[in-house]
């Protein structure tokens, strides 16, 4: 049993966020991390995209299910530890390169063999496993963990979900974080994430967002309105 049970989806920026701030406390408290699925696809299977969402979220959700595809056929194959370093390159590719035009073809080509190909190889696995981004009879088993994600926090939630000490600890939606603490502030965060989260009657803390995730892919675009587009929510944001 891993100390931390983090559930992702590879085109979620929060999650990615939050993922690299909990690499950062794994280094340091040396912490075991097992890296498990959420699809916003399937948390979403009861929208109607067209009505609910700007045009690129359906493409770059669903390219996110075809990664977690790819992702549990690898650890079918080699095992939980393989999916780690698998999501670390494809949020490095994603998020932490330049900035490509914001559009559903661009979103929807994540979830192709072109891209997900030379990153199996760049981590040392098989390229064998692009053939499970067209694999739908995987879909239940993303669906299960992201039924079980959802026990531990309730529906009313995105990704990331992280649970602490599993299967008796204490699990959460998020944090959201729009930037990485720096090495000597990411172990003192996370302790006083996991002391709220511990205390019994804790439900909720929140704030409006501010500012997106700093990441040298997302760039905050605004029209002439002032209107943010937060990628993960789906909504559009006035600003203040």
């Amino acid at each position: 049993m891993a100390d931390i049970d983090f559930y992702f989806d590879p085109v979620c920026p929060f999650a990615w966020m939050t993922s690299k701030w909990v690499r950062k406390v794994q280094a340091q408290r040396d912490y075991s991390v097992d890296w498990r699925f959420i699809s916003l696809r399937l948390l979403n299977s009861h929208i109607d995209y067209d009505s609910h969402f700007p045009p690129e979220y359906e493409a770059g959700h669903t390219a996110g299910l075809r990664l977690l595809r790819a992702a549990a056929a690898v650890r079918r194959e080699h095992g939980s530890d393989a999916v780690g370093p698998l999501y670390q390159a494809l949020g490095t590719h994603i998020f932490d390169t330049e900035a490509v035009p914001d559009d559903a073809a661009s979103h929807g080509h994540r979830g192709t063999a072109a891209f997900l190909g030379p990153i199996l190889e760049e981590v040392g696995l098989p390229t064998h496993h692009t053939a499970a981004l067209d694999d739908s009879t995987i879909d239940d088993e993303i669906r299960a963990e992201t039924d079980h994600a959802l026990s531990l926090t309730g529906k009313d939630v995105g990704t990331p979900i992280i649970a602490f000490e599993p299967p008796d600890g204490v699990a959460f939606f998020g944090p959201v974080i729009s930037r990485l603490p720096s090495d000597d502030e990411a172990v003192p965060l996370w302790d006083n994430v996991i002391g709220l989260a511990r205390f019994p009657g804790f439900a909720e803390m929140k704030r409006s967002m501010r500012e997106l995730p700093q990441l040298k892919a997302l760039g905050v675009q605004e029209d002439e309105a002032g209107v943010q587009q937060d990628w993960h929510a789906g909504s559009r944001r006035q600003k203040k």
